[in-house]
């Protein structure tokens, strides 16, 4: 199996949503399964594209129920709490829903069992940031040298499309 994470902030704009749901259908197409965490924005673009070609994905969810998906991969396994904690600067300021959200992320790059990690992420985080949940995420990618791409880097949609498109390119097989 090929994985991939497709993940982002809420506030992706409309632009780069219709791109990542568009991605969504390439790579269900590719044959990539899709692991995401069911969060408005970007998670439900590529969700709502690899819904549209009939792939396979993963969803995880830091409780039941989460923004309304009916996905069961709920997180509970104590060793991503473990790799959250060793990836976030503020751990221990984390309320324990802030915490489930963070090891949410851990499943995301890593897979349910925590030990197949996606080939590659695709997101968006504003200015290419690499903030927030998704900062969580690409710290984790990038600790296991799985490429990124954050298409909050660029400033217009052409760019962030010619982009990406070098980038599947490049590790898409």
């Amino acid at each position: 199996m090929k994985y991939y994470a497709g993940i982002g902030s809420r506030s992706t704009s409309s632009e780069v949503l219709q791109l990542f749901e568009d991605v969504g259908v390439y790579l269900a197409k590719k044959g990539y399964v899709l692991r995401s965490g069911a969060a408005q924005g970007a998670d439900r673009a590529f969700e709502r594209g690899c819904d549209s070609a009939n792939g396979q994905k993963e969803i995880y969810l830091p409780w039941t129920g989460f923004e309304g998906s009916t996905s069961t991969l709920i997180v509970k396994d104590k060793k991503a709490f473990k790799i959250a904690e060793q990836f976030h600067p503020y751990w221990q300021w984390l309320k324990q829903g802030a915490r489930k959200l963070q090891a949410r992320n851990s499943h995301q790059i890593l897979g349910w069992d925590l030990q197949t990690p996606s080939s590659f992420i695709i997101c968006w985080t504003k200015n290419g940031s690499g903030k927030g949940g998704t900062g969580q995420a690409i710290r984790i990618a990038k600790y296991y040298n799985k490429p990124v791409f954050d298409a909050g880097k660029w400033k217009d949609i052409e760019e962030v499309k010619k982009n990406l498109k070098m980038f599947l390119k490049e590790n898409v097989v």
